[in-house]
């Protein structure tokens, strides 16, 4: 009889083990996909603003749902990348910000669902930026933000556009969209440094730079959209900075202004491309387009072709949550025994 209520014990025993699962902490691989397919669901969501990057996790709660498997909150410590969202690029593909390039740090409350896959629910991010104080101890010689409603801001964004439109070579001229980014350095003179995106225009590169200010954005699902990085440096000797336009003149060697802009394609072009190949025998010449590269829009994009439920241009969700900046909130203590998680970087601010 004690053999038996022996092996009663031990099976009691092992059943409340199997009922009672250790809780999951921020180290698990379970919990670690959750925040990490929703940070690319938050981000292919996001309308406006740079592509978030996972620093750790800091706090998981998990529970067992019968309709909707298992349910995660997740509080996470995110850093800003230098992908631009109109970029949609996988955050996993996007370098974070170094000390030298204005860094934002922040977390997001994520509530989320797994059962064969991610399912994002709700979250909250927190944004804000290193302030200049902490990237000067840090880093005496590096940029510092600069007042995004500085006059010098905005011209150092319209002298980088014009300077690309002279140079992209490509068919159209863009328009300035909206400046994300600006701040300040002085070398041997006072340097301007802006991040800013762009729209192709209705004007073709041979519109004559009188007109260029009439310029309107192309209202249409197939205009490229693009994100550039511009700087100005003015000699300290100087008065004033110098607006002068560069339309039709030379780069003021004194005012050296340098760019760099990346351009990309619509996501209506790639779905277009899919429609053309599912229906290639009843395209008829005329109506074909190569949208891989930028052209000329006229009132060409008339196809009679259905779009298919799977070749439809992805929509944001932005409806789920919210990025506001502004100083983040004290958090409470991390729940689990193995919280905060690793760190995949350290800016050392």
């Amino acid at each position: 009889m004690s053999v038996f209520l022996l092996i009663l014990c031990v099976a009691l025993l092992q059943q409340e083990g199997r009922a009672r699962p250790e809780p999951l902490g921020c180290s698990s691989p379970e919990a670690v996909r959750v925040a990490e397919e929703a940070m690319e669901q938050i981000n292919q969501g996001a309308t406006h603003g740079y592509v978030l990057s996972i620093n750790r996790l800091y706090h998981v709660s998990h529970s067992m749902d019968r309709d909707y498997g298992s349910l995660y909150r997740v509080t996470m410590d995110v850093l800003e990348t230098k992908c631009h969202i109109t970029s949609r690029k996988p955050w996993k593909e996007c370098e974070v910000r170094d000390v030298a390039e204005v860094p934002v740090y922040g977390e997001c409350e994520v509530s989320a669902s797994l059962d064969t896959q991610v399912k994002l629910w709700s979250y909250s991010c927190v944004l804000r930026e290193v302030s200049a104080l902490s990237v000067v101890r840090m880093c005496p010689d590096c940029p510092t933000a600069n007042n995004m409603s500085d006059p010098i801001v905005e011209e150092t964004a319209k002298l980088s556009l014009q300077r690309f439109n002279k140079e992209s070579g490509l068919d159209n001229v863009f328009a300035l969209g909206n400046i994300t980014k600006a701040s300040f350095q002085w070398v041997v003179g006072p340097s301007y440094f802006v991040e800013f995106t762009i729209v192709e225009t209705v004007c073709s590169k041979k519109t004559e730079a009188s007109e260029l200010s009439s310029c309107l954005p192309m209202d249409c699902q197939f205009a490229h959209r693009g994100f550039c990085s511009g700087s100005h440096m003015s000699i300290e000797d100087e008065e004033e900075f110098d607006f002068k336009p560069l339309v039709g003149k030379g780069i003021n060697s004194r005012n050296p202004v340098e760019v760099k802009c990346e351009i990309y394609e619509p996501q209506a072009a790639a779905v277009e491309e899919q429609l053309h190949a599912r229906a290639d025998s009843k395209h008829t010449g005329q109506h074909h387009h190569n949208h891989t590269h930028l052209h000329p829009h006229e009132h060409e994009h008339e196809h009679a072709v259905t779009p298919s439920p799977d070749a439809t241009v992805p929509k944001p969700q932005g409806s789920l949550g919210t990025v506001v900046n502004k100083p983040a909130a004290p958090r409470s203590a991390p729940a689990a025994s193995s919280c905060p998680g690793p760190r995949r970087h350290n800016l050392d601010i």
